[in-house]
């Protein structure tokens, strides 16, 4: 997810294999030029994808903080010159999908939460990326130290924010409780990094427990993240699961009597 883009933009080379995490590889970017953007780089697999469906299709990019964090740096003079340089190409490319036409728009951040104290970094990043955009912007960020970057969630310049609960066992609702968050929440529901598919029943569960937190109309219910680790099968099975779950909870909510519905 970063090295795709660092081979479509001016200014990075490849370096060797390095360690992600398990036993998976990555050739990671090294910056050593001026970061340009020759042309679009998502603008075509979002169209081809879009003409396949009459439902939206999400854009979807790595932002800014993340492409910086998880590459070497050899030509700007800090880690923020870095990223508010590929915030300004992260930007055009956002605006091209919105011009061609895209209702929403997903810009990851998943190193969030690996550096708390450059948190204020990532927003200034993001909101460079985001402003003025008129598309629904939604960032997803992995597991990480929530009591630490919890309090400054709410200043993420996007209108979605997406986070892991299923792999946590819903622990994370718990900071959640009681608090008036004014974002959507991507809910994580099915956990992409077990081979065990989820029970519907277990899914609808959970999205009741989720219900007590948020309100009906902050919930988007998906996957804790990408399920490139899966198999086709798994990955299918858990997105089966998740959407009868999803259709389930919803409908029962609609036939709810007035008084007692959490929302639409």
């Amino acid at each position: 997810m970063v090295a795709y883009f660092a081979e479509h933009l001016g200014g990075f080379q490849q370096s060797e294999l390095v360690r992600s995490y398990g036993n998976r590889y990555y050739r990671k970017p090294i910056i050593t030029g001026r970061i340009t953007r020759p042309k679009p780089i998502t603008v075509g697999w979002w169209r081809f994808a879009q003409r396949l469906t009459k439902q939206p299709v999400k854009g979807m990019l790595t932002g800014p903080y993340t492409i910086m964090d998880w590459s070497f740096n050899e030509h700007y003079p800090s880690r923020r010159a870095a990223t508010l340089a590929i915030a300004q190409v992260i930007r055009e490319e956002v605006r091209d999908l919105e011009r061609s036409g895209a209702q929403y728009i997903q810009v990851d951040e998943p190193a969030i939460s690996t550096r708390p104290e450059e948190m204020d970094l990532a927003i200034e990043a993001l909101g460079i990326v985001t402003r003025g955009i008129k598309a629904k912007t939604i960032t997803h960020i992995c597991y990480g130290d929530f009591k630490t970057i919890g309090p400054k969630l709410h200043r993420l310049p996007v209108d979605q924010i997406d986070l892991e609960f299923a792999n946590r066992n819903f622990e994370l609702l718990e900071w959640f409780r009681g608090r008036r968050f004014p974002k959507a929440i991507g809910l994580g529901v099915v956990d992409v990094h077990s081979h065990r598919i989820e029970s519907k029943e277990e899914v609808i569960d959970n999205l009741k427990k989720a219900l007590r937190v948020f309100s009906a109309e902050q919930i988007y219910v998906d996957p804790d993240c990408g399920l490139k680790t899966r198999t086709p099968k798994e990955a299918v099975d858990k997105l089966r699961v998740l959407v009868e779950a999803a259709r389930e909870v919803r409908a029962g909510l609609n036939h709810a009597p007035a008084d007692q519905q959490v929302g639409g």
